[in-house]
Order: C-alpha cells, then structure tokens, then sequence
C-alpha cells in the first residue's frame, strides 16, 4: 500500500512538471507571436521591394525611415530589387518569402492579379479609416490594376507624356514663337509641329526623336483622336481611320527625316543626350528628364502637351506608371496596408517628390510639387495631360509578350523603310492572333 501511495505520488509530481514546461513553452511561442504581431510591446515587421535608381532609392528610405519614426508599432524595410525585378519577385512568391507590397509594372501586375497573389485593395480603401481614398486618383491611371470594378493595385505616381524642346536649337532654326504659346493659343496642331521639324531638319539638326514604345506611338493615335484598341479588345492599328492616319503621318515624317527613329541615332547617342549637347528639337517623355536637365545650368528648355489633330486644344496622351500592391499570403496585411496607404496619400507623393523629382503625383493635393520653382516653365501642362491621359490598356498588357511583339515589328518598320499598309497588316494581325490564342488557353 505504502509503495502504491509513493508511486501515486511520483505521478503526480511528474504530470504537474511536464504540465508546467508545456505551459512555459506555449507562453514562450505566444510571446514570440504576440511580438511579431506588435502585442505586448512589440513590433510589427514588414518588407516592402522596389526597384529604382540610386537617387530615388535614396528618398524611399528617407520615406521608409520617416515612417517607422512615425508608427513606433510598426518597423518597415526597404528591399531594392535592382535587376530581374518581376522574376525575382515570382519566386519569392511561390517560395513563401515575398515582401508584403511590393512595385508591380503594367503588364507584371496583370499576372499577379490572374494568379492570385496579391489582395484586392477595394474594400481597404473604403474603409473609413483608410490614408487614402480610391476618389483621390485620377481615373485615366487604373489601366490594367482595376478588373471589374475592383482594384489591385494604386499608382504610386505617374509621368504624363509630354514634348520636351530645346528653345536653342528652335531658335536657331528661326522659329520665333514658341510650342507653349502655341498650345496656350489652341494653335499646337500637327501642322505647327512639322513646319517646326521642317526648319529644325534644314538646319542640320535633329526634330523630333521617336522611341519605340507605346506610350508615343499610342500619343500620335490619340492626337488624332484615333484608339489603338476596339471596346472589345481588338487591335484596330489599321482598321480605325484615324489611327493609320497617325501612323502615316509618323511614317512620312520618319521618311522626310524631319523625325529620326531612337534605333538610327550614332552609336552610344540617346535622343536625351542629343537633345542636351542641342542637337535634337523635341523628345517625348515624362517628367523623368527634369533631374537630368536641370543639372545642365547652359540648357534653354520647355515642355509642350502633344500637338492634336483634331481642332482641340489637347487630346489624351499615354501616361506610364507603376503600381504598389499588397502580397495576398502577407501576415501583415493591416500594418502593411497601412504603409501602402501613406506611401500613395498626398502626404507620401508630396514627400517624395519635392525637389525636383521625376514623376506627377497619381492623387489630387499635391500639385505643388510639380510646379515649385517653375522648372520647366510650362509645368502646368504635366498637371493637363494627367487630367486627361491614360496608363497602358489592359487589352494590351495583359497579353504576355504582346507589347514586345509589336515594338519588334514597329523597329523593323522604322529601320527597313518597309511598306507602311503591309507592315500595319501584319502588326494588327499578330497582335490579334496573340490576343485571340491567350483568351482561349485563359
């Protein structure tokens, strides 16, 4: 009996400890989770990747850093991403290890939106408590990051097209009034551009340097109030009258040589550097050339809204940009939605672009960025064309390759002097072979 009552005893004793170190562990894994979640003292980590140059990785830091000073609970870290950006991020997704949010291009976003890893954002946005509202952002710049009615990702910023010129090599040319006081005047038609080019070419310089992308090439469409693609996401390059009437006007131009195709410039020379050492009237780009033209003290430049064809003063122009999306698998996604919503607001653009930075804000309440210290002098129309311009169409980029596809056969139009009729037949017809095949394998 008394050996019976000793091993009870040892029993019990021995349950008691092993209950006691379950518990201990148990505690111990809570507080490691509570600590990760920002319970009980401890912070909330996230990661956020982009890619960008080394002036722009600068100020995302310095954004980065502000934040976290801003949200004690909440430790954010910036991961650059500099090379092989939409690879990298794919396998980091399908091995668990993505950042929170992340950058997300036009047609990389299509992909993440079609294989369900990043979260919609519609319902974040609506909150009451939310930085920003979906109300904020201009309506031409959803392009492929809204799918029926839902949203998935928010331009971070976005760079309207718009040409730039030199006043010097116009001038020397002798044109006497300049391209802003046309447009102001509702005079900056394709007629006022050419005879612009005319006298730039016979002066032995550049007029106008084509790069081969869709945000020209789709300008020169939607000048002439032209669309390259159908309601029904057809590519209609040829077939709407007025989109091979821009093509047409291009081609002539290209052949004339009053505009030089990017792929023909000297070895080693882009249309920017051209147009700095003043050899080059115009170039179409965004608001990136302003940290770049504004170091060349010696420079006399503007920018203009793309010249219409239609009577009106402006017509739509592309608008390139890029989207910050939420990762679907993130165990963050509140701090992390948090992060997002400040990095877009008003607050964050306006933070982020001062100074002189190379984008337009996507949100209203911070056009004064833009327009500090009158550089360019005419910054206003960056602000016009964002009113009215649009990002890439989904009918286009979120065909795998189709936006490749059609440059290539764009470049070898340009650099053969091919025939323009059996060239924009080919270029519709492989584009809506590509299209066709994608939607049936969907």
């Amino acid at each position: 009996m008394k050996k019976l009552k000793w091993s009870l005893l040892i029993m019990t004793i021995a349950a008691s400890a092993l209950l006691h170190a379950c518990g201990s562990d148990n505690a111990a894994t809570s507080g490691e989770e509570s600590g990760a979640s920002g319970d009980k003292g401890g912070k909330v980590k996230i990661k956020w990747a982009t890619w960008g140059n080394p002036g722009e990785l600068t100020r995302f830091q310095d954004f980065t850093k502000d934040f976290n000073k801003k949200h004690p609970d909440i430790e954010a870290e910036l991961i650059p991403i500099p090379g092989e950006y939409d690879q990298k991020i794919l396998t980091q997704l399908s091995g668990g290890t993505a950042p929170d949010i992340f950058y997300a291009g036009d047609a990389f976003i299509v992909k993440l939106i079609e294989n369900g890893s990043i979260e919609e954002l519609t319902p974040l946005m609506d909150d009451t408590n939310s930085a920003v509202k979906k109300e904020e952002f201009f309506p031409g710049l959803w392009g492929a990051a809204k799918r029926d009615e839902k949203i998935y990702g928010v331009a971070v910023d976005n760079n309207p097209m718009v040409l730039w010129y030199n006043k010097k090599v116009l001038k020397d040319a002798g044109i006497t009034e300049m391209p802003a006081d046309l447009q102001k005047s509702g005079k900056w038609s394709w007629d006022a551009f050419q005879e612009m080019t005319d006298k730039i070419r016979d002066n032995g310089k550049y007029g106008y340097v084509l790069d081969n992308g869709w945000n020209s090439t789709h300008s020169w469409v939607t000048s002439n109030g032209g669309t390259v693609y159908d309601d029904n996401g057809k590519y209609v390059g040829y077939t709407d009258p007025k989109a091979i009437e821009a093509f047409r006007f291009l081609y002539d131009n290209v052949k004339s040589e009053n505009i030089t195709f990017a792929g023909t410039l000297p070895k080693g020379q882009g249309g920017d550097a051209m147009f700095m050492s003043n050899q080059v009237g115009f170039v179409g780009a965004g608001r990136w050339y302003l940290p770049l033209f504004k170091k060349n003290e010696s420079l006399e430049y503007d920018i203009v809204t793309w010249p219409t064809n239609t009577g009106n003063k402006i017509e739509p122009a592309g608008i390139p940009t890029a989207y910050m999306v939420l990762n679907k698998t993130s165990k963050q996604k509140e701090a992390a939605y948090t992060f997002l919503s400040e990095f877009v607001n008003a607050d964050g653009q306006r933070y982020r672009l001062q100074g002189g930075g190379n984008a337009v804000p996507s949100v209203s309440g911070a056009d004064e960025v833009v327009l500090e210290g009158d550089l360019p002098e005419h910054a206003q129309f960056f602000l016009d064309a964002r009113e009215i311009g649009y990002a890439l169409s989904p009918f286009e980029s979120g065909i795998p390759g189709l936006s490749q596809d059609i440059n290539s056969r764009f470049e070898a139009l340009w650099l053969k002097n091919e025939d323009l009729d059996t060239a924009m037949k080919e270029i519709e017809a492989l584009a809506n072979k590509k299209i066709e095949e994608y939607n049936k394998n969907k």
